[in-house]
């Protein structure tokens, strides 16, 4: 099992830093997170968390600027269906059925010194 308290080794330090502030928004949102970069097959899960009894499947992205347009606009149909995939390899690897899951992502933005992050909850 992934341990949630833990970033990915050897990760991009960006995408590590935006996983970062990404958890602690959610933890203060009340987000009980329980796994982070989930890996089944060629895919991750950045964050697997569970609000009010919801398994939610988090995307983060970071950009450091706008010249490539929103973080969010990163999750094309390709990368949703490689979510999708993952999340059932969750599902499977934790015996885990009839359950509600929602897929969210969290966008971040930052331009120092400052950090904008987006919350899109069932973004797809």
């Amino acid at each position: 099992m992934n341990n949630p308290a833990r970033p990915r080794p050897g990760g991009h330090a960006r995408g590590t830093l935006g996983e970062e502030l990404a958890v602690e928004y959610l933890i203060k949102k009340g987000y009980q997170i329980l796994d982070r970069n989930f890996r089944f097959e060629r895919g991750e899960i950045d964050i697997v968390a569970e609000e009010n009894g919801v398994l939610v499947f988090v995307e983060v992205k970071t950009r450091h600027s706008k010249s490539v347009g929103d973080p969010e606009d990163a999750v094309t149909i390709a990368k949703r269906d490689q979510l999708r995939k993952v999340a059932e390899g969750y599902l499977f690897e934790r015996h885990i059925d009839d359950r509600e899951c929602r897929f969210d992502v969290v966008a971040i933005e930052r331009e120092s010194p400052q950090v904008h992050i987006r919350h899109i909850e069932n973004a797809f």
